[in-house]
């Protein structure tokens, strides 16, 4: 990379734009259930640049967004994958809004079901504003939770752009 050149600069700054998704799959192997979770959530032919859990100011939602195959896409995300046949695995992320300033996005995954995996980012999301001391307006959640038959993942994500 030519010196004064960073990340940001070739990858364009600022997401604008996010959306929430969750999803779960088989496969025989779980590198690829977790791929084809991916697939599943619209994220499987990009590169995810994993970020930390922070949403832009002003960053709107677009659950149409399409991502060219390749391109380079930070999200937050949480996963989990399994190969024991009936185990009960979920994923759950979700972000908390203030009323002026930037979001807060916490993930969370475990063999438990989609409810408790919700439950989980509701307190963690209220403990991370109260850390910041924000007030939240307004908590946005996506979960997934799927039986393992043999070889199985679960993701939930914010990819932004």
């Amino acid at each position: 990379m030519r010196e004064g050149l960073s990340l940001l600069t070739c990858w364009g700054g600022i997401p604008k734009k996010f959306k929430i998704v969750a999803a779960s799959a088989e496969g025989n192997y779980m590198l690829t259930a977790f791929d084809a979770a991916l697939l599943k959530a619209g994220i499987g032919n990009v590169n995810l640049l994993r970020v930390s859990s922070i949403l832009p100011p002003a960053a709107e939602q677009d659950q149409s967004l399409v991502f060219s195959p390749g391109a380079l896409v930070p999200v937050a995300y949480a996963s989990i994958t399994s190969t024991k046949p009936g185990a009960l695995i979920a994923a759950a992320v979700g972000i908390g809004f203030s009323a002026d300033s930037f979001g807060v996005i916490m993930e969370f995954s475990d063999f438990c079901s989609r409810q408790e995996a919700r439950k989980k980012i509701e307190e963690m999301l209220e403990e991370a504003f109260a850390l910041r001391q924000m007030s939240m307006v307004k908590m946005l959640i996506e979960s997934v939770e799927h039986k393992v038959i043999k070889t199985a993942a679960a993701l939930a994500a914010v990819p932004m752009v």
